[in-house]
């Protein structure tokens, strides 16, 4: 059941080095940290134990059993015209892209997205009675420049422009593709890919340098109600970069450079999702970086959102961990309210105007037969029966005032 807040959810990345001294997860999907830090010769004041509840805890969790228990509803919402938004958050190597898109080598391992593309038009396909048309946009977010990762062209992304639509993010000049299959919906999604800023790192080899966010663009329309409105939704997919500090990876150069705009980022985050929670602040500074711009309707708007921590869970990566289960804990407390997105077609909307217009004309046509009334029209006035009602009015409000 989805909640109207922030779900959040932890994976722990397998590891033969698991810090069992240091981590403890309990079936009431708590995790807690005990720190070994301890100061020697004067007192500690420091906390060295922590607790944090959370929504769900995947330990050694299959990729299908993390879609199926935290995504797959987020999905059937979309179809029903809700937004809804799956994030991966946590350091470096902690398993985010894998995840979200997984292997490409082991169907089993297939992520967040090629799961939720099969869910999509499986539920499609068995839809008779309506039409369903799935668009796909694909973006990255590198050092706070927008880049259309399936513009056919050389885009720098200085031409992405975000912009608000009656409370919907939507950024101007991306490229929005039309997927009529599941097999055309992946195969934008590998050439989003290819294109991302992927590389070399102390904590991963091949690791993301950037934040992107898949979108699948919906809108359902029956085929046996000859209705106006129809339902449109949006799905994002957002795989952060990590979060880890500068001084444990000894980056240095171009990567120093990126990952000093990550956690620049990552603190606006942060800082958003505080604010946010905090139902006295009447101003969020969402337009502090592209990130929170782009997930402004995805924080504390009208989406159902889940969050997906993934953390390291080695004794080497402890700080990292309790920095991102504290992120999870503070995400938990954001309040959303999912809206359902119907629209209307003004042209078919005039239509059953003027359908229903003539069918009251022939019920008072049928009532003044059977009230044997004659030559009584019900059609617009002329010009100059407008004029002499004018007057009749003017005639009787200059009568009624004289009287009184």
């Amino acid at each position: 059941m989805i909640n109207n807040r922030v779900k959040v959810v932890v994976r722990v990345r397998p590891t033969n080095s698991f810090a069992h001294e240091n981590i403890e997860i309990y079936d009431d999907n708590k995790v807690v940290i005990h720190s070994t830090k301890h100061a020697v010769g004067h007192i500690n004041n420091q906390i060295s134990d922590w607790s944090f509840p959370m929504d769900q805890v995947f330990h050694n969790t299959a990729q299908e059993t993390l879609y199926n228990e935290c995504v797959s509803e987020v999905v059937d919402k979309a179809l029903d015209g809700y937004n809804g938004t799956v994030m991966a958050y946590g350091q470096t190597g902690a398993g985010k892209t894998f995840t979200i898109t997984g292997s490409t080598e082991n169907f089993q391992e297939r992520g967040v997205i090629p799961r939720a593309l099969t869910h999509l038009f499986q539920t499609i396909n068995s839809m008779v009675e309506h039409s369903v048309v799935v668009r796909v946009s694909y973006m990255e977010i590198y050092n706070e420049i927008l880049t259309d990762l399936l513009a056919t062209n050389d885009n720098d992304g200085r031409s992405l422009i975000i912009s608000e639509d009656s409370g919907v993010m939507v950024v101007k000049g991306l490229t929005v593709r039309t997927a009529h299959s599941e097999e055309e919906a992946l195969n934008l999604l590998f050439e989003g890919e290819t294109n991302r800023v992927i590389a070399e790192h102390s904590l991963n080899h091949n690791s993301s340098r950037s934040h992107c966010v898949f979108t699948v663009h919906i809108e359902c329309r029956s085929k046996t109600q000859s209705s106006s409105n129809y339902k449109i939704s949006k799905l994002n997919f957002v795989d952060l970069a990590g979060s880890e500090r500068l001084g444990k990876t000894n980056s240095e150069g171009l990567t120093k450079r990126e990952a000093m705009y990550i956690n620049q980022s990552l603190t606006f985050l942060e800082q958003v999702i505080i604010a946010v929670a905090d139902r006295k602040r009447e101003h969020v500074p969402f337009r502090q970086s592209k990130l929170t711009h782009v997930l402004k309707d995805s924080i504390g708007g009208n989406c159902h959102t889940v969050m997906i921590a993934n953390i390291w869970g080695e004794a080497a990566q402890l700080e990292e961990t309790i920095s991102t289960l504290r992120f999870g804990t503070r995400m938990m407390c954001v309040a959303n309210e999912p809206l359902q997105n119907v629209h209307f077609d003004p042209v078919l909307l005039v239509k059953e105007y003027e359908q229903e217009i003539k069918s009251l004309k022939m019920e008072l046509a049928m009532h003044d037969t059977l009230a044997n009334r004659s030559n009584v029209s019900y059609e617009s006035y002329t010009d100059s029966q407008q004029v002499d009602l004018q007057l009749t009015i003017k005639r009787y409000i200059f009568w009624f005032s004289s009287r009184n």
